[in-house]
């Protein structure tokens, strides 16, 4: 399936560029006050890129799509080219873009899949990226033990992007919709959109939290090594392949409403637990069922989104949403690191949990859109 090819390779790069990125920034020779700009302008190129990618699969149809693969393929170089902290900044904004553009163009082609055959396919495809994500995390780490440098790293994530984009060349033809009916960039936003996309910012919140701050709270709280502290971002990243694959298999058309409202509490079950756990065997098993449950909430609002747009502008409400989305991942770990300066990085993270336990209470009463006529 094409979208999760797609998914895959983008997982791919941004779990090699989570391993490598110490050795990025030291390359770099960036501060950590540095690399946290260089990481924010990320998430900025993609919020740039996001609404304009769909507007333009919209208009010009699935062709697009590989031809954004391949342009985040050549980007995924750059990292390993970034000497300075000013070079970083650039080049990690283009990543970002890039990012966001081939983000949107494979979760409008996995909505088009999901309308077409009646059949989920969001998790699943979501999956994929976090199966990528562990995968290219434990082959970076591995390459570089054994003395590779980022230019072998990033070469080889761009040749596998490059050759998935080849791979997801459409292969039916496609109507134009008449000039009248094409969306444009400047268009007021649906209210219903918005509220979805602010349900999927706190989920983003809640997973961009424990992404960037898991290996943290384990090294701050129970003195664990670097080595076991890693548990925590790569344990985060498998239990949500797990929960999705598990969403996949047993959601039918219907329950996103159940599915929702069980992913946003478990999240918040094992947010709370992971921050006041004793030990690191427990905040272990917290970060597992926090990324399990957290796991749902984004393909699943997608997929609602996608299939409630009218078919000659889903992929400009999915660049729509996706745009609203990513402001949790901006805003959320920037927050838990503000909170934790003034209290305790544990009272942070437990503030975390109550998102989640939020969130599933709106899931809960959130009247959501109906499917549009295809």
């Amino acid at each position: 399936m094409r979208a999760v090819v797609g998914f895959v390779a983008l997982g791919i790069f941004w779990g090699a560029l989570g391993a490598a990125l110490p050795a990025v920034q030291r390359h770099a020779g960036a501060d950590d006050g540095q690399l946290g700009v260089a990481l924010l302008l990320v998430g900025l190129g993609a919020l740039i890129s996001m609404r304009a990618a769909g507007v333009l699969i919209d208009r010009l149809g699935p062709r697009v799509t590989p031809i954004t693969v391949g342009l985040f393929g050549i980007t995924a170089i750059l990292p390993a080219l970034a000497d300075s902290p000013g070079r970083l900044y650039v080049f990690l904004l283009a990543v970002g873009a890039a990012s966001g553009a081939m983000d949107v163009a494979i979760n409008a082609d996995a909505v088009r899949e999901e309308v077409r055959t009646g059949r989920p396919l969001l998790n699943l495809a979501h999956a994929g990226f976090s199966l990528g994500v562990v995968a290219a995390s434990l082959a970076t780490g591995l390459l570089r033990s054994g003395g590779a440098g980022l230019g072998t790293v990033f070469g080889a994530t761009g040749i596998v992007v490059l050759a998935s984009a080849i791979a997801m060349r459409p292969s039916e033809p496609w109507e134009r919709p008449p000039s009248e009916a094409r969306p444009r960039f400047f268009e007021r936003v649906p209210s219903w959109l918005l509220v979805i996309g602010a349900l999927g910012a706190i989920a983003f919140w809640i997973e961009g939290a424990w992404q960037d701050w898991s290996a943290v709270h384990l090294e701050r709280a129970f003195d664990a090594t670097p080595g076991a502290s890693a548990l925590g971002p790569a344990l985060f990243a498998g239990a949500m392949a797990v929960g999705r694959l598990t969403a996949h298999a047993l959601a039918r058309p219907g329950s996103e409403r159940v599915v929702l409202v069980v992913g946003a509490a478990l999240a918040g079950a094992g947010s709370v637990l992971a921050a006041v756990a004793p030990s690191a065997p427990l905040a272990l098993l917290g970060i597992a069922v926090a990324g399990a449950g957290c796991s749902v909430c984004a393909p699943t609002l997608v997929s609602l989104a996608g299939n409630a747009a009218e078919p000659r502008e889903r992929a400009t409400v999915v660049g729509s949403l996706t745009t609203v989305m990513y402001l949790g991942f901006l805003v959320g770990p920037a927050a838990v690191g503000g909170l934790a300066d003034a209290t305790s990085l544990r009272a942070s993270l437990g503030t975390v949990g109550a998102l989640g336990f939020l969130l599933a209470g709106l899931f809960a009463l959130v009247r959501f859109p109906r499917r549009a006529s295809t």
